[in-house]
């Protein structure tokens, strides 16, 4: 076999099948997926026995540079479809996987972004189930492109969304801000940034589990993906028509993240994360979900960062560590393209 992607490994000939066994198929193996079927099958009353509703998501990643210090497209393409799904309260099962891939990208690099991939699926409960292969000229893509989608049953009960922030509600997040922001700018090496920061990609399923069996009455719950904490937020006062108060000395940001956000002009709570959530809570519910959160190694760094009030309606106010407040409006413009 060719070390490097050719256009006959999108040709749906032999070249193409060889591809799809060797990579795919040895290292997903799974029964759905070796069968080789257009389309994967599931018995309804398995999906019956585990929720009420199903919850469909799907996703692209486009990103640059393929591998990140602490990931990969892989990793983040997998992470960010349970996340998508893990947010509403659903128990993520199964995904799909479409690659549209350059031709000219080495073979052992797919490799190693597939075996990322099953890697994340294990550790998430997951099984890839199906997909699809294109290969494109040289030029017509930049290396590789994953589209992921995700199949999730939401048990009795859980009733997450955005319209359901409420006065008095605290809000919580689960770690350390703009972490996969700040380690994509390091890695694309334009800079001469010297850092140690990792991205914080990772699913959160596992973390959500935990959570809801703490407290089945989560009110609003996102990932905190492109636009960052500000724009989830944003989101949150919007749809319920409420007010959000945060401060600015409860939202836990890295020393080298703040310092690369000074050096560059940019705003640590638009950064983009890949591993952070955001959960709206009644009140009583706040410490107990908080200590719960930080016995997960997902949640270790928790934090209670703000609250919900009735007013000023559909805004998010910032009190900042010297004592003023300024209005955190929604991300307008990209300030890093390409990080997801």
């Amino acid at each position: 076999m060719s070390k490097r992607i050719t256009l006959a490994h999108g040709s749906g000939g032999k070249a193409m099948r060889d591809l799809i066994e060797d990579v795919f198929v040895s290292i997903f193996n799974n029964e759905q997926l070796s069968l080789l079927e257009d389309q994967a099958r599931f018995e309804l009353a398995d999906l019956v026995a585990k929720g009420d509703r199903l919850a469909l998501t799907t996703d692209s990643y486009v990103i640059d540079p393929l591998f990140i210090p602490g990931g990969d497209i892989g990793k983040l393409a997998v992470s960010g479809t349970v996340n998508d799904l893990a947010v509403c309260g659903a128990k993520p099962l199964y995904l799909t996987c479409g690659m549209i891939i350059e031709e000219g990208l080495p073979i052992d690099d797919l490799r190693r972004i597939v075996a990322s991939m099953q890697a994340t699926a294990e550790i998430s409960g997951v099984r890839i189930v199906t997909g699809d292969t294109k290969v494109v000229h040289r030029g017509a893509a930049d290396k590789l492109f994953i589209n992921t989608s995700g199949v999730g049953v939401i048990p009795q009960h859980i009733n997450i969304a955005a319209n359901r922030a409420e006065s008095g509600d605290k809000v919580i997040v689960n770690g350390y801000i703009g972490d996969h922001g700040a380690a994509v700018v390091d890695a694309r090496g334009e800079l001469a940034l010297e850092n140690s920061i990792e991205t914080d990609c990772q699913p959160l399923n596992g973390l959500i589990e935990t959570m809801l069996a703490v407290c089945p009455d989560i009110h609003c719950m996102r990932d905190a993906t492109r636009g960052g904490i500000a724009t989830v937020l944003n989101e949150f006062a919007q749809e319920s028509k409420v007010g959000i108060h945060m401060s600015e000395k409860a939202i836990p940001i890295r020393d080298e993240v703040r310092g690369m956000c000074e050096i560059l002009g940019l705003d640590p709570l638009y950064l983009a994360n890949e591993g952070k959530l955001l959960a709206v809570v009644p009140a009583e519910y706040a410490d107990l979900l908080l200590e719960t959160m930080k016995t997960h190694p997902a949640g270790i760094n928790s934090s209670i960062i703000g609250e919900i009030t009735a007013t000023p309606a559909e805004r998010v106010i910032l009190s900042t560590k010297f004592g003023g407040k300024r209005i955190v409006d929604m991300l307008f413009s990209e300030q890093l393209p390409r990080i997801c």
